[in-house]
């Protein structure tokens, strides 16, 4: 089968297609065949060792969507032929999506319902369950609440906007200006430009004075942002930063509302099926739908690399092996 094959950790140049064997599903797992494989910041990490080193050779691609081929051992949920989605290979443990076909274990793969697009699928993983971590599981977000999600454009905060909106809270975002119009048609009640000078007032003004449930993508720009538009009992869950220590000041005002802070990896959730079947019920109900900005074939995968670190785009980057 044709799969990207990584030889040496480096640059998204060593990003090469080999003619690799196909491989074959152990007990508990299913063999799948790709039909379309997400593009995330992690995936360069492992790329180019950053995050964890992997065992040489290896394929990338945490997220995947695609067709069972055939059952592992011990297999009885799942049947050849059947339409799934699912996250959570392609990390060193386990070889990835960046090719035709995939071996994944039982617990990190749902089926995919009839109504779901399988291209959209192949991009929710990462990004629509770790929304789904940040706002059901850890905010426990009700309706009537106010939401924050920071940089609503990208691809954890376009899905978050539509999760805040499917459990009928009032969601409030920012983004650059020419990402509002697209946002408010997710489910987004207010859009603000990111760099304006008064987005605190802004943001204090449309939540009647704070808001309850914060998601953040760049604590090390917002941490202190967070403590001032915060309301009383407000949950704050912080999903990622540039700088690896961003400094905290706001203490005392964080301190003064009772503000709560989650740190969390979607990596880390007890059962990663739990949110991939929530995010399948909402894809198949048409509450949420991932935006494709661009797919790629798979000599077009160091491109791809390049691109989700370096441009500015609406949603997700596939894969299609």
């Amino acid at each position: 089968m044709r799969a990207i094959s990584l030889s040496e950790h480096g640059g998204p140049e060593e990003l090469q297609v080999e003619e690799i064997e196909r491989p074959a599903p152990n007990s508990g797992e299913l063999l799948v065949e790709i039909e379309a494989a997400g593009v995330n910041p992690v995936d360069t990490y492992f790329r180019d060792g950053s995050y964890v080193p992997v065992e040489l050779p290896f394929t990338p691609g945490v997220d995947f969507s695609g067709t069972v081929a055939e059952l592992g051992d011990d297999v009885e949920s799942f049947a050849v032929g059947d339409r799934v989605y699912g996250t959570g290979i392609g990390n060193g443990e386990y070889q990835g999506a960046y090719a035709e076909y995939a071996a994944v274990p039982t617990d990190r793969i749902v089926k995919l319902p009839e109504n779901a697009s399988m291209l959209e699928a192949g991009g929710a993983g990462v990004v629509a369950c770790t929304a789904w971590q940040s706002l059901i599981h850890h905010a426990n977000l009700d309706p009537a609440e106010h939401c924050l999600v920071h940089g609503g454009s990208g691809g954890v905060g376009h899905a978050a906007i539509q999760i805040a909106a499917a459990v009928s809270a009032q969601t409030i975002t920012t983004a650059d200006p020419a990402y509002h119009e697209a946002l408010s048609a997710l489910g987004a009640e207010t859009v603000f430009d990111y760099g304006r000078d008064d987005l605190t007032d802004a943001v204090l003004e449309s939540s009647n004075g704070g808001v309850d449930v914060i998601l953040d993508h760049r604590l090390d720009d917002y941490l202190q942002f967070d403590a001032e538009v915060a309301a009383r009992n407000a949950t704050v869950v912080g999903i990622g930063e540039n700088n690896p220590n961003p400094s905290f000041s706001n203490v005392a005002g964080a301190r003064a509302k009772d503000v709560e802070y989650r740190f969390m990896i979607m990596f880390n959730a007890p059962d990663l099926r739990v949110p991939l079947r929530g995010v399948a019920h909402l894809m198949d109900t048409e509450k949420l739908s991932i935006e494709v900005a661009r797919t790629y074939g798979l000599e077009e995968a160091a491109q791809a690399q390049r691109d989700v670190m370096n441009d500015s785009f609406l949603g997700k980057l596939v894969i299609e092996p």
